[in-house]
């Protein structure tokens, strides 16, 4: 069973004063069991970015400890830098690593910034996965108007209302909280102090201005040099090196050339594995393949042994059951999306899908990890629900707090497998375009993969159905079986056009 971890990357409006930055990070050590994994201090920006990780209950421990330090010796009122920013402690985002769902951290973050708003007035916004309103969801929605914009209309504008927190900005500005997946951080410079160039490359690779989708992107000068200052959201949909090459060949109209480039915090291996295999031209290229990757493998054999699941799944104890073999059979079936798109790279037969290819295959790989994590997340919901049965129940304050327990596990446990319901689909809708578009030597394994995606979705299905039906709050119950009529409908659609690529 894996530890839980989350991570969090919180980023304070302070890169020129070292000794305050090096206080919030005391006040984040002062939580034990967090592990600062990285610190970027950038004085043009006049911003840091202080990368830690832990338990959630201490990774949230430790992320109230750090608003509330930079709170104490950062004031708005005499900040400047590059940076766009709102607050003291600018933006705080959870990210779920290992035996966290993204709805833990979810709560986390509506949880510390309620927190944040009670105990140390300071005005908070959700973002991302964790957003209250649509238009919340970005980032830079949220900023816009900077601290000194958001100044003169937080009292009087309904929609910069915060979601906890006065309705008053103070020299500490407004936090902004909330949960997403892994980003890239990442800094380009060119061989220019024109910063106009690096703002008009800005507006030709950022999604808002019609560029590539994923990226975010400002141009701004720093250190003497123009610099396209880039947040990549999702790199397995839109790759690190796709990014680089199009500003390259964006600055060479400009007659500038890329001098180099710089990562903020940390970066996922699978984002430089992605890019080693695109600029390498290894068309061929398994993950497998890396050294460290087999090794780690064969140390963790034992979780990763089948044998030993299906032995465990054949046991007579309660987990793993029905949700984590639905996982199980969905994680096989994006492998086998991942094998026949493979198998299309490199043919002079399906050159005109190449990179398709390659971009389902990278997602495919995504999508089998995940589910693999399932596999456990499931066996570990159901236990917590057992767990919170077993609380005693004698006095009425027991059986308020056992009530509420049983509550909050019988969503967890709904909602992990409603996600694989999810991703079942999207295996399910990549086995079908492989099929269509992929090597026909291999139309039986994408045939596989699509039946693998579909019994993952019935049987996930039935977990959804069963957990809804034993919850207390009905408008989640009903809003789960509403995405699921959905994820169905749309299931059915994907399996007739499998099936015709089959024929």
């Amino acid at each position: 069973m894996k530890q839980p971890i989350v991570e969090c990357i919180p980023n304070f409006s302070e890169g020129r004063r070292v000794e305050v930055v090096e206080e919030i990070e005391n006040a984040i050590r002062s939580v034990g069991g967090i592990y600062i994994l990285d610190r970027h201090i950038d004085p043009d920006h006049n911003r840091s970015v202080i990368t830690f990780a832990g338990s959630p209950a201490e990774v949230a421990a430790a992320a109230f400890e750090a608003i509330k330090a930079a709170a104490g010796k950062i004031d708005l009122d005499q900040h400047s830098g590059e940076h766009p920013r709102i607050g003291a402690t600018d933006v705080m985002p959870f990210v779920p690593i290992s035996g966290v769902t993204m709805d833990e951290c979810v709560e986390l973050a509506r949880t510390l910034a309620q927190r944040v708003g009670d105990e140390l007035d300071i005005p908070t916004y959700l973002y991302e996965k964790a957003a209250t309103r649509p238009e919340r969801m970005n980032l830079e929605n949220i900023r816009r108007g900077e601290y000194e914009g958001l100044k003169k209309t937080i009292e009087s504008d309904p929609t910069r209302k915060p979601d906890f927190g006065p309705q008053k900005l103070g020299s500490a500005g407004a936090t902004v909280i909330g949960a997403r997946s892994p980003l890239v951080a990442f800094n380009v410079y060119l061989s220019t102090d024109d910063v106009s160039i690096a703002q008009n490359i800005g507006r030709a690779v950022r999604h808002s201005s019609g560029g590539l989708r994923y990226v975010k992107a400002l141009g701004m000068l720093v250190e003497g040099r123009a610099q396209v200052s880039m947040n990549l959201t999702d790199f397995t949909r839109t790759p690190v090196a796709r990014v680089v090459e199009l500003i390259r060949r964006e600055a060479d109209r400009y007659g500038v050339s890329v001098v180099n480039s710089e990562l903020v915090g940390l970066i996922p291996q699978a984002a430089l594995v992605d890019a080693a295999q695109w600029y390498l031209q290894l068309d061929q290229f398994s993950t497998d393949q890396v050294l460290e990757n087999r090794i780690f493998a064969a140390m963790d054999s034992e979780e990763r042994d089948e044998s030993v699941f299906l032995h465990n799944l054949a046991a007579s104890s309660a987990t793993p059951g029905g949700g984590s073999a639905a996982a199980f059979a969905g994680a096989m079936g994006a492998a086998l999306v991942a094998m026949v798109a493979r198998l299309s790279v490199g043919k002079k037969k399906y050159a005109k899908v190449e990179e398709r290819m390659q971009e389902i295959s990278s997602r495919a790989d995504i999508l089998c990890d995940a589910l693999h994590k399932a596999v456990t997340l499931d066996a570990q919901a159901f236990d917590s629900v057992m767990a919170a049965f077993r609380l005693a129940k004698k006095s009425a304050q027991e059986k308020a707090t056992r009530k509420e327990a049983i509550e909050r596990a019988t969503h967890v446990a709904a909602e992990v497998p409603l996600q694989v319901c999810r991703d079942a689909v999207e295996v399910l809708t990549l086995a079908a375009e492989v099929a269509e578009k992929g090597n026909q030597n291999a139309l039986s394994d994408a045939g596989s993969a699509g039946a693998m995606a579909n019994a993952c979705l019935q049987a996930a299905a039935l977990n959804v159905k069963i957990n809804a039906g034993n919850v207390a709050d009905r408008e989640a119950a009903q809003s789960w079986l509403e995405e699921l009529a959905r994820l169905e409908t749309q299931a059915a659609q994907v399996e007739k056009t499998l099936g015709a690529a089959l024929e």
